[in-house]
Parts: C-alpha cells; sequence; structure tokens
C-alpha cells in the first residue's frame, strides 16, 4: 500500500502536539507561535511546580500488561490506526452495564520496502505501509482485557493514515488509504449501544470533503463533526468540512473561518474541549517541513467559526504526533521532525495547560524551543521518553488516563499499551478558581456576581450598536429545522450575519468570544480588564474589547454569508412558528441515532383547535448586552455534579435531601445576589430555550435536557441562552432538586440560565401545595420550615418577565385586565412579595387567556374571585402598544405542552408531562432560533412503572403528596374544565 514516500518516517518529534493545546480554557499568555519550524534553543531551568502553586509538568506512562486470552483478541503491532474512547453503557452495577472502552480500528500491520533501512537525510522515508486492516479491538478499561469485535453490518474497507471520533457511544469513521489507493469519503458509524456493535454506512447529501487521508476529526460542541486538512493524493490541504449531527438530512458543508488559520498540511493532530474550541497543531506543509505552530478554531455565537494563532512556546516542529485533552490539560506525545528523525528529548512528552497558558514537558514550563537530539541526560533518565519516541500511534482519554497504543519507532512496528495518569488535571480546575477570586472581588463590589476566567467557560459577553428592521409573525411558513445543541435531534442553524473582525486574533480572543455573544459588545466593558490566572496578570486590551470589534449582524453558521447580507447587514426576518414540532420517538433507527421525529404542527389536535390566523404584526429588534461571568461558589458545583445527570439520574431511595441549611442559605444568598442586581424584565438574546412549567417533576426537566440538550460545558450552554418560565415547585415530589439545580446553574452561568417568577413561588401558594411539606418530609421540621422560609425570601427577588430581540415577551400568567404597556412591568420594585403586590403582580402571574380565539373581552377567571380571562383582542392591543410580535407563558397545563392563541401570537408553554399524574398531557419546551424561528420540542409521559406503587420504596415517603393531589386538584388543564370543580370556582382545587 503506497501512502506516502514519507508518510512513516522512521524518527519523530512532539513539538507540535504540544502546540495544539495552546488554545486551552482561559489561556493567559497572547504569544503566537510560529508556523515554521523552530529554532533549538536551551530551556529555562523551572522546578516542578507544587500541586496549587503553578503548572504541573507533563505525567510520565508506563507499559500497561493487558489481558489477552486469545492471540486474534490482541490488535498486534500496528500504525496508522485510530484510538477512541466510548463512555459507559448503562446504570454501574447493573446486569447491562459496560463500563468505559477504547475502540481501535483500522491501522496498518506491516511495512514494505527496506524498512531495515533508515530513512535518507534527504527525507525520503523508504518506509511503505502494508497490510492494512479493518479489524476492531476493544480494550475495556476497567478489566483491563483487549478483545476482538466482529460487529454485525458492512464493515468500511481496510484503511490506515483515517480518522476517527467518538458521538455519544459511537465511533465516526472517515477517510484513509488503503490496498487500492484513497478510500471513499462516505462516514462509517460504529455503533456500541446495544450489546452486539453494529456498522451503519451515514448516507450524507451533497458534496463533502472528498477522499483523502491524514487529514485530522473531531466533535465540536457535541454538535459539529469538523474535518480539516489532509492530502487528497495530490497535494495537502487546508479546508474546513462541518457536518451538524443534530441536522437531518446530514450534510457536509464548507466554512470559511475568518482569522489567519493554519496553511495546507497533513498529519496534524486536533483535539476538541468541551467547551467547543478545536484545537489544531503541527502537520506537514507542502514542502515537507514539520510545522510548530497551534491554532483554535472556535464557532461564536453569532454563527461565524474563526481561526486564532495558540500562544506558548512549542517544544519542537513535528507532525504524525497524538492528542488528547484531560480535562484543562492537552496532553501530546509522540510525532516525526522529518528526514528519519524524531523528537528525541524530553518534549516527547508535553502538556498545554489551558488554565495557566503554558506549555509543560515531563521537567519543567517550556520556555524555549526543545530540539535536541535524545540522550539518557537530555531526558533526565526518564525512560518513559524512550516509550513515547514513536510517531503514526494514537491516543485515547478516559477520565485522568491517557492511553497511547502502537505506532513506529525506527523500522519496527509497535504493539504496546502505555498509560499516564494525569493527576493534576482535577488540581487545573481548583487553581485557576482561587487564582480568580482576587479578580472578582472587583466585580462584586461593583455590583456584578463574581467572575471567572479559567478552565470553567467565564463568559464576558459585550454588546455593540445594532441595526433593527421591522419583521412579522409567520405562522406555519417552513424556515428551518429546530435548533439546539443535542446531537441527536433536528436543529437548524444559527443565523446571523457576518460582522468586523476584530483586530486582536490571540487565544485570549477566541477563548473568550468563542462562548460569548459575539455580536453584543458593550461599551460600558470596552475598558481593559485585569484578571489573574495562576499569578499571572491578563489584560485584555481596549482594542479588543472596542465597540467596533465585533457586529451584531447575522449569517448562517455552516456557509459563507450571502453576499447581499454581508453587504447591507439585513437583520433576520419576524418571529415565526416552524411548521413542524420535534416529538420524542421510541425507535433509535439511524446511523447517528434517529431519536427524534417531526410531526406538521397542524398535526397537534388539542393545540390547535382554539387558533384562527389573521393578520400579522410588525415589530422592530432590538438587542441589550448581557455580561457573562461564571461563579467560583463550590455549592452550585456541588449541586450540578450530583444533580445535572440528564441520562443517569433516579429517584432517590432515601428521601432525605443531599443538602444541608448552610448549604442552602449559601446557595441562596449567591442567586439572591444576582437576581437583586437584574432589571425586573430581563432584556435577552436569541437563540433560547424556554420552559414552562415544571412543578417538581425533576425527572421530565432531566429528560428534556437529555433529549434536546443540557446546560453544560459538554452540552450546549455555549451556544444557546435558557430561560424558565416559573412554578418551580409543588405538585411534584422533587422541588427541592428543581429548585436547588435551576439556582446553581444561575450562579454557575448567571448570564445563560434566566430564572421568572411563577405564582406558586410565593409562601402563601407554596404552603398548601406541597413544597413546605417536602421541605420538612425530607429536611426535618426544624431544617425544612427555615429552608421553605429562606426559599421563598429568595422567590420575592426573582425577575418578573423576559424580553427576548424586543419581539418576544415571556412571562408567567398573562397580561390580565391592567397590563398594557411592558413599562408597567418594568416599574414593579422588587423583593415583592404577593400580598405587596399591586393588580399588575396578580395579572402577570394568575391570569390565562380565554377558552378560545373568538371569546374576547375580560371575563371571570375560574381560579378565584378577582382573576380574570383576557381575549385575543386584548393580546393584539398588548403587542401593537409595545411593537411585539408574541407571547409566551406557562401556568396552564397544556395537552400537547404547547397551545397556540390569538391566531398565533400568544403560545401557551407546559413542561412537565401527566401532570399531577392525571392529565396524561405532554410536556414540551420552545427553541427559538437566532433566525427567530421559533421550534416546539416534545416529549410524553412515560409508561406507568412495572413495579407497583406499593412495592415501591419510596411509596410509604410519596403518599403525602399522592394525598395533597386528591385534596387539592390541580387546576383543569386547558379546555378540559373538571366537573367536580366547576361547582365551586373559587375554590383553592383551582389555583
Amino acid at each position: 500500500m503506497d501512502v506516502d514516500s514519507r508518510m512513516t518516517t522512521e524518527s519523530d518529534s512532539d513539538s507540535d502536539a504540544t502546540t495544539a493545546n495552546a488554545l486551552g480554557r482561559g489561556s493567559g499568555s497572547e504569544t503566537s507561535s510560529s508556523s515554521a519550524p523552530s529554532t533549538p534553543g536551551t530551556p529555562t531551568a523551572a522546578a516542578p511546580a507544587a500541586a496549587g502553586t503553578g503548572p504541573r509538568p507533563a505525567p510520565g506512562y508506563t507499559a500497561v500488561n493487558a489481558v489477552i486470552e486469545k492471540k486474534e483478541d490482541g490488535p498486534g503491532c500496528r500504525c496508522g490506526h485510530t484510538l477512541t474512547a466510548v463512555p459507559a453503557v448503562g446504570e454501574e452495577g447493573s446486569p447491562d452495564y459496560v463500563g468505559p472502552r477504547l475502540i481501535l480500528f483500522g491501522g496498518a500491520t506491516a511495512l514494505e520496502g527496506n524498512s531495515a533501512t533508515p530513512p535518507s537525510s534527504a527525507g525520503s522515508a523508504g518506509i511503505r505501509l502494508a497490510g492494512a486492516t479493518a479489524d476492531v479491538h476493544c480494550y475495556d478499561v476497567l478489566s483491563n482485557k483487549w478483545s476482538r469485535l466482529t460487529p454485525l453490518g458492512e464493515p468500511p474497507s481496510p484503511r490506515a493514515a483515517h480518522v476517527a471520533t467518538a458521538v455519544g457511544t459511537m465511533v465516526v469513521i472517515q477517510g484513509g488509504i488503503g490496498p487500492a489507493g484513497l478510500s471513499a469519503e462516505d462516514l462509517h458509524v460504529l455503533d456500541l449501544t446495544q450489546q452486539r456493535p453494529r456498522w451503519h454506512r451515514v448516507v450524507v447529501q451533497g458534496p463533502g470533503p472528498g477522499p483523502r487521508y491524514g487529514h485530522v476529526m473531531a466533535l465540536v460542541g457535541q454538535r459539529f463533526l469538523l474535518t480539516i486538512g489532509g492530502n487528497d493524493g495530490k497535494r495537502p490541504l487546508a479546508d474546513v468540512w462541518a457536518l451538524d449531527t443534530a441536522a437531518k438530512p446530514y450534510e457536509w458543508r464548507k466554512l470559511e473561518p475568518e482569522g489567519e488559520g493554519p496553511p495546507p498540511c497533513m498529519y496534524a493532530t486536533a483535539s476538541a474541549r468541551s467547551d467547543g474550541l478545536l484545537l489544531l497543531c503541527g502537520g506537514r506543509d507542502g514542502n515537507s517541513v514539520p510545522l510548530s505552530s497551534a491554532y483554535g478554531l472556535a464557532k461564536h455565537r453569532d454563527g461565524r467559526w474563526e481561526w486564532a494563532i495558540a500562544p506558548g512556546v512549542s517544544p519542537s516542529p513535528r507532525y504524525q504526533h497524538a492528542a488528547v485533552f484531560v480535562n484543562a490539560r492537552l496532553h501530546v506525545s509522540g510525532g516525526a521532525l522529518g528526514g528519519g528523525r524524531m523528537v528525541e528529548d524530553s518534549s516527547s512528552v508535553a502538556v498545554l495547560d489551558t488554565a495557566a497558558g503554558v506549555w509543560c514537558d515531563t521537567k519543567s514550563v517550556v520556555t524555549t524551543p526543545r530540539t535536541g537530539r535524545y540522550s539518557a541526560d537530555a531526558a533526565g533518565g526518564d525512560a518513559a521518553v524512550e516509550l513515547t519516541r514513536r510517531c503514526r500511534h494514537a491516543a485515547a482519554a478516559v477520565g485522568d488516563l491517557i492511553f497511547i497504543y502502537g505506532g513506529l519507532r525506527g523500522g519496527v512496528l509497535l504493539d504496546d499499551l502505555l498509560v499516564a495518569e494525569d493527576l493534576a488535571a482535577a488540581e487545573t480546575t481548583t487553581a485557576a478558581n482561587h487564582a480568580a477570586a482576587s479578580a472578582a472581588a472587583t466585580d462584586t463590589q461593583a455590583g456584578r456576581a463574581p467572575g471567572r476566567y479559567a478552565y470553567n467557560d467565564e463568559r464576558t459577553r459585550q454588546a455593540a450598536p445594532e441595526s433593527a428592521a421591522d419583521g412579522s409573525v409567520v405562522l406555519g411558513t417552513p424556515v428551518a429545522p429546530p435548533l439546539n445543541g443535542d446531537m441527536y435531534t433536528d436543529i437548524s442553524p444559527e443565523n446571523a450575519v457576518q460582522g468586523q473582525r476584530r483586530s486582536n486574533k490571540g487565544v485570549d480572543y477566541l477563548v473568550e468570544a468563542s462562548a460569548a455573544e459575539a455580536e453584543a459588545i458593550s461599551a460600558t466593558l470596552a475598558a481593559v480588564k485585569a484578571r489573574q490566572v495562576n499569578g499571572d496578570a491578563e489584560e485584555l486590551s481596549d482594542k479588543e474589547q472596542s465597540p467596533d470589534s465585533t457586529s451584531s449582524s447575522k449569517h448562517s453558521s455552516l456557509i459563507k454569508p450571502d453576499t447581499a447580507l454581508s453587504n447591507n447587514m439585513t437583520p433576520p426576518p419576524g418571529v415565526r412558528l416552524h411548521h413542524r414540532a420535534v416529538v420524542v420517538a421510541a425507535e433509535t433507527g439511524g446511523a447517528l441515532g434517529g431519536m427524534v421525529r417531526q410531526l406538521s404542527i397542524d398535526q397537534f389536535e388539542n393545540e390547535g383547535r382554539r387558533v384562527s390566523y389573521g393578520t400579522p404584526e410588525n415589530a422592530t429588534a432590538a438587542r441589550k448586552l448581557l455580561d457573562r461571568q461564571m461563579s467560583i461558589n463550590s455549592v452550585p458545583k456541588k449541586v450540578i455534579a450530583a444533580l445535572l445527570k440528564p441520562r443517569g439520574w433516579k429517584p432517590p431511595v432515601r428521601r432525605q435531601f443531599f443538602l444541608d441549611c448552610n448549604e442552602i442559605a449559601d446557595l441562596c444568598d449567591s442567586a439572591e445576589r444576582i437576581f437583586s442586581s437584574e432589571p425586573s424584565v430581563l432584556q435577552l438574546k436569541a437563540p433560547i430555550k424556554i420552559f414552562g412549567d415544571l412543578h417538581g417533576q425533576f425527572g421530565d426537566l432531566m429528560r428534556l435536557f437529555d433529549e434536546y440538550g443540557a446546560p453544560s460545558t459538554a452540552g450546549d450552554i455555549a451556544y444557546i441562552d435558557y430561560l424558565f418560565l416559573g412554578d418551580y415547585v409543588d405538585r411534584g415530589q422533587h422541588s427541592l432538586e428543581t429548585m436547588s439545580l435551576l439556582l446553581a446553574l444561575k450562579v454557575e452561568y448567571p448570564q445563560n440560565v434566566h430564572l421568572i417568577r411563577g405564582n406558586h413561588e410565593a409562601a402563601d401558594i407554596n404552603a398548601l401545595f406541597g413544597f413546605r411539606i417536602e421541605c420538612i418530609e425530607r429536611m426535618g421540621e426544624r431544617d425544612g420550615i427555615w429552608t421553605w422560609h429562606r426559599m421563598n425570601r429568595l422567590f420575592n427577588w426573582l425577575p418578573l418577565a423576559a424580553l427576548i430581540e424586543k419581539k418576544i415577551i415571556c412571562m408567567h400568567g398573562g397580561i390580565g385586565r391592567s397590563i398594557n404597556h411592558v413599562e408597567q412591568i418594568e416599574n414593579l420594585q422588587r423583593p415583592i412579595t404577593m400580598e405587596a403586590g399591586s393588580v399588575v403582580l396578580m395579572d402577570l402571574l394568575w391570569s390565562d387567556p380565554t377558552e378560545n380565539d373568538s371569546v374576547e373581552g375580560l371575563r371571570p377567571n375560574a381560579r378565584g374571585p378577582g382573576l380574570v380571562t383576557f381575549g385575543p383582542d386584548r393580546v393584539m392591543e398588548f403587542c401593537n402598544n409595545n411593537d411585539l410580535q408574541l407571547i409566551v407563558r406557562a401556568h396552564e397545563c397544556v395537552m400537547d405542552g404547547f397551545e397556540r392563541f390569538a391566531q398565533g401570537h400568544l403560545i401557551t408553554l407546559f413542561s412537565a408531562t401527566n401532570y399531577c399524574g392525571t392529565a396524561n398531557n405532554a410536556g414540551a419546551i420552545l427553541v427559538l432560533g437566532r433566525d427567530l424561528v421559533v421550534v416546539p420540542k416534545l416529549i410524553h409521559p412515560l409508561p406507568p412503572a412495572i413495579t407497583s406503587p406499593e412495592t415501591s420504596p419510596d411509596h410509604i415517603e410519596d403518599t403525602w403528596m399522592q394525598e395533597l393531589n386528591a385534596n387539592r386538584p390541580a387546576t383543569p388543564t386547558r379546555g378540559r374544565p373538571q366537573a367536580a370543580a366547576a361547582n365551586d370556582r373559587g375554590a383553592l382545587a383551582w389555583i
């Protein structure tokens, strides 16, 4: 198999992999590395940093004595293969649990040519790969055992120099070269979800990257498959292709990123950080020169993709190396220099500490390139340096463990498995948090929540002047598929017009902007910000923060902006309800997981029966700045770690709540400081997900996060905001979990997660409908009553409404009889109790639309005396008065989870399924894309549990909630009044 005349050079170097790490999470340096080979130099002496005091050196590798029961179970000698980490499947301890695995695919198992002779100094390797294979081997990390897999389905052709990456529990294979030449560009997926793995070939529409080898591929932001560079058999390439795994039909789109990107090259490495930043380092250019530069590629929230040169000092140029992230540290190993040479000193193992913004080898921080020949003295006598002296190997990480398999050293193929443990990875986050504390003090004094600029995605959001144009609500117009961050879900690209480039293209800018609203630049925040990370002060220049640095207009995220849009800066059209809703389906067919189906909006009989269509209204668009910051509070992190488990959460067997009073006080204090600094009407921007009533049904919240994306760096928080419309407590059995997690997310992502108040966030209501009883039952009477009082004091600070893009207003109840202008809500001063509130507050939290569009005006509300329902004429009047296009409200259970009213200008949203165990309703969220297309996304109620309630471990403890809901039945599902309660419309049963 003739791969390349220099494909498997005898000697290889690690330096380039080091550079790939330079674009870590919150790096503090802005020095750019050169794309040309570095000049050898003498490193500055530096002792390894102690834990918590600075960057830790790279860990050493040792050989693993893995169990191989049969000869065919072991992968054997090979190079040019891939090694991909796949997460565990099932619940630990259950019979069907399968632990984390490493999947090894393909590669060359033999060499052709004069393999005994080292390549000449001219650079011709004289070595060619042979014995290409399509075998699949699996290493079980827990049992330390290799096995050979025989998947069902049609396997890919034998190949080497291909790429692979994990998408959940699936391994995606693409490209490479085999006995017959270049492999086809098809995507092949190895599905490991079931007990018997299966191969699928993914159907991708339109043109794609084409056959190539020596390229890189990574899953960015848990969503986009990016393929970059390589060789098409004629020349090295520098193109970038993206496939959105959340949008069907699958389609490759060629990106045109801004900024200075890498030159055409092959044999580079790339690894994606959990926050959506891809790092590409090293490679070999068209003149066969190894590269030492590293680049970061990020997708801005306004849809633009951008390259930036990484800072720091690369120990050496290199190619055919390996790199993988462990938390905030990128681990690089091996690599070739060309001409039969490898990196043969202590930098054959290197780490980029992205919290500190520096490169480390096994001895110290790297300040100058280290490209000397290997010797025991130069390596410090470290045997691990000799172990990692290789090229064409593969690496993967499981937790804090980094694994390396195989490769080529000289003319010898290797068959060893190496492992290193990076205990410093966890310390990186802790050290960054402490280092950010002093910088946070300035923000706290200014009345803002504490900020952080390090590993955990500090977001600095700024605002820029924007052009605005009239738009209109258009119902039933097919515009785009849904938008969210779940890789199994059909979503639309975030649309935005290309903005002006920032003049500073350093990594600090990219790390900040990749997770921020790139179109929102604030003149207020244009001043220099000094931040301290691990003792090194970092300053963001005025030039970088200037209001002109980024535009707010929009273009499609995966293609070059339309010329007309780019030139005229035309904003997107008005709010539109997508013609199809996304519904979770039971079937899981499809190579990348067909977890959802789409139904026409018109198929939702319950939702659509009270809607009539009329003339859309015009409105104007505007935006307001928000400053993204992160908390350094440990209690929110504890809550998120314990509760944010979209796929693995189960109701606790013991009802005792896991937080004590002191921790709840800490959580409430932190959240209250943020709420008190926010206005009564939040000013938000698209894209955003909107959630309706949850009512303590924490399992439904986890299901929605699981199906449609979760607010975490491993989810989609870098791309989309979250808005919750109130009624977090009462009725359900897990109000404490629901409220604690939402508060923790608010503290952790104060400018991404937004909460407004519902009518059940009031002491006189939640004392009667479950929350007070739950606090006492799960925390004891003394601590439970204290917690209930503290939570209700916090509720008085919650914002009361949210305005999105100045076009959509979100509230809990409605406009009632008294609310004619948004300013009336803005003028409500908090903290505010229900008793002290005016009729405006009562209408805002308690009023409902009339039965259907034919019932206009104001009518008495069955919930109780003094409350009203409002007709479609009131909705249209309110929208006209405030230049709005849509009202989104919650407050009422609706059968399909969402329901339109007033010609589609009002949507009722309810996210809890089977409300109170009797309604059998679906739950829904609304996903508002950057193009202002509203997409409903639904989940259906779960079937009844096989285990009867009488035998459930929670039965005794949960009878109180069942009795409460029976004694005080819920408000009837909208449009379906209950005869039993109709005789007493002033009763508490209607609340």
